[in-house]
């Protein structure tokens, strides 16, 4: 147990200086609130991999949530985290990001298998970022997607970026997870791609934190 909470209070520790210094780098070099937002979404996610080779517990991982939440909550109308909050449109994405993560190693640690964390958690980190800079960055070529004169938030460029991306991963993910790579590897990579493109395209407002998640996880969860 005291070993679990040192591995947490690291954990905490570590977290909070990635905060600093993406805070620095957003003040000092005058970046994008777009970028600097992204730049921590990535690290921070992808660092939660480590969470099923760390805790045993998913209290652990619940209290460590419960932090970043309060703390981005109270930063919101701040001076402080300003890397963070500093975009031009509405998003509760940051509050949903601990509560998707939680909620993904709650269900994967209940059922023994830490690749039903490891693979929607990738996909959220790393696609997410790839799809949101594409998107907003890349402008030549590139239109909103509209579904029956219904134009969404999204674009072209950003949804096939975060399919290509997911796709990849979840055949690399699958294939450490099987140790083998076959037919099935390749048809559930695709299914899992397609649905976390589609959960991400039609999410609002930073609500995809927790769709992509939850979609892949869905799937995985029905496949295994």
């Amino acid at each position: 147990m005291g070993n679990q909470i040192g591995l947490a209070i690291i954990f905490l520790i570590a977290l909070l200086l990635l905060l600093v210094f993406n805070e620095l780098v957003y003040r000092r070099l005058k970046l994008k609130g777009e970028i600097t937002r992204k730049f921590a979404h990535f690290t921070a996610t992808l660092s939660t991999i480590t969470f099923p080779y760390l805790f045993s517990d998913h209290w652990y991982v619940l209290i460590l949530a419960l932090i970043f939440f309060v703390l981005l909550f109270l930063s919101r109308n701040s001076t402080y985290l300003k890397s963070i909050h500093d975009i031009d449109r509405p998003s509760v994405g940051s509050y949903l990001l601990p509560l998707s993560i939680y909620v993904t190693f709650l269900i994967s640690s209940l059922l023994g298998d830490r690749y039903l964390f490891i693979l929607p958690i990738m996909i959220l980190a790393i696609c997410d970022p790839v799809a949101g800079i594409l998107g907003i960055n890349l402008q030549q070529y590139n239109h909103k997607i509209k579904i029956f004169n219904y134009e969404l938030q999204k674009t072209w460029l950003g949804s096939a970026s975060f399919l290509i991306s997911s796709f990849f991963i979840s055949i690399i993910v699958l294939y450490f997870r099987h140790m083998s790579f076959d037919l099935k590897t390749f048809w559930l990579a695709v299914i899992i791609s397609l649905t976390g493109t589609i959960a991400e395209m039609l999410s609002w407002k930073g609500s995809d934190n927790l769709f992509i998640p939850m979609s892949v996880l869905i799937v995985l969860l029905i496949a295994f």
